[in-house]
């Protein structure tokens, strides 16, 4: 079995002098930062924990890293089955359940790529491969839900 490794480093950017003195008294920006990649990304909390809706939050990365893992290896499946993809968005949506105690809990996500192809007869073998990925995604291997696809192809 082969493993990977992987660091990455969040930085809390959010003390405005007082800590956390109470709920309220700290922000919730922090910097998501990794070694020889560039910038950085600014994240908060989602504006229900108070956090700042400019800044992409937890469960937007965990939502924009289902969809690029599926499309990263949709697109390498179109290529060994000579399918050519000239377009590639999706537009993923998910529910994160909420519990009385606070914690919660993504239920379910959707995936709802719009792929162009070259080759309208390859349309259905285009759509069989969105069911492939999905079982070789290693963020879609790791969940304990249910991810549902809703693929749209077209032709150029």
């Amino acid at each position: 079995m082969k493993k990977h490794n992987y660091e990455i480093k969040v930085e809390w950017t959010g003390n405005e002098g007082k800590g956390t003195l109470n709920y309220k008294s700290y922000n919730r920006n922090h910097r998501i930062i990794a070694d020889g990649k560039y910038n950085g990304i600014n994240g908060s909390s989602d504006p229900s924990f108070l956090g700042d809706n400019t800044k992409y939050n937890p469960e937007d990365l965990f939502l924009s890293s289902l969809s690029a893992c599926h499309m990263l290896w949709y697109l390498h499946l179109c290529s060994a089955n000579n399918i050519i993809v000239t377009e590639y968005s999706d537009n993923a949506t998910g529910i994160m359940e909420e519990t009385k105690d606070g914690s919660g809990k993504f239920t379910e996500v959707t995936l709802n790529p719009k792929v162009k192809i070259t080759d309208k007869e390859m349309i259905e073998k285009a759509k069989e491969l969105h069911k492939v990925a999905n079982k070789m995604c290693f963020i879609a291997n790791s969940c304990n839900f249910k991810i549902g696809h809703k693929p749209n192809i077209i032709t150029e």
